[in-house]
């Protein structure tokens, strides 16, 4: 299993693609951060912002396109077309020929993924959460080591997420375009939080209150029953994917 493993991490490490998720999700946090320092001054000196228990951990979230990249393409890679002569020719075909346990190509990818994506997130949270520090100093308290590792885990989550999705879908362009414009442009699911307090224990939403601690939705949720809530959607999801991948044809 081990060098089934070390495969996938190579396989992954090998996609551009994946290399442009690894770039943007580690340097966008710390840009925004940059970028918002100004205005955060201001506002801290102006006495509008008077909560900064969140500064640096609230910015994590831009970052997240990173993780959805990599929970993607480590799926997606394998159903695209190696030839152009052969559009039916999918890397898939030979990744099973190698491995013919589907159970146990999807650990290994699993593994792969969280290794790489729990590392990314702890170098993109440290350098984010000390960017923060040096820049507005007691403004902006250390967190909590506890904080900081439940924001790990949310990014790990997460790329379990779009992993799980793109597993049910076999299509990486659709879950990708979803979860980026969910998370970046318009929140759908911030939205039915104001038709329905159910909206707060969806995925992206329910795992946030893992770390952030300010009080924008209208439901209360502590941080590990938001833990528990969020492993529950991606083990549910990850299931369905993993019984659809073992009973589908290439």
């Amino acid at each position: 299993m081990v060098s089934l493993v070390r495969a996938e991490l190579r396989k992954l490490l090998g996609l551009p693609t994946a290399w442009v998720g690894l770039v943007l999700g580690t340097l966008m946090a710390p840009a925004v951060v940059l970028l918002n320092a100004p205005y955060t001054r201001r506002a801290i000196t102006a006495g509008t912002l008077t909560d900064t228990s969140d500064l640096g951990l609230r910015d994590l979230g831009i970052g997240l396109i990173g993780p959805m990249v990599l929970g993607v393409v480590v799926v997606s890679s394998e159903y695209t077309s190696t030839s152009q002569n052969a559009p039916g020719a999918r890397q898939l075909t030979a990744t099973l020929t190698a491995v013919p346990d589907r159970l146990r190509l999807l650990l290994a990818k699993t593994t792969a993924l969280v290794l790489i994506v729990a590392a990314q997130a702890a170098v993109t949270a440290a350098a984010t959460l000390t960017l923060t520090q040096v820049l507005h100093g007691e403004h902006a308290p250390v967190p909590a080591p506890a904080r900081v590792a439940a924001a790990i885990l949310y990014w790990t989550l997460t790329a379990l997420l779009a992993y799980a999705i793109t597993l049910i879908t076999r299509n990486g362009i659709v879950p990708l375009a979803l979860l980026i414009i969910n998370s970046t442009v318009v929140s759908v699911s911030f939205l039915l939080s104001k038709v329905t307090d159910l909206a707060a224990y969806l995925p992206d939403i329910v795992g946030t209150r893992m770390f952030i601690r300010g009080t924008d939705f209208p439901v209360e949720i502590a941080p590990v029953t938001a833990g528990l809530v969020m492993t529950a959607w991606v083990a549910v999801l990850l299931a369905v994917g993993a019984v659809l991948f073992h009973r589908r044809d290439v």
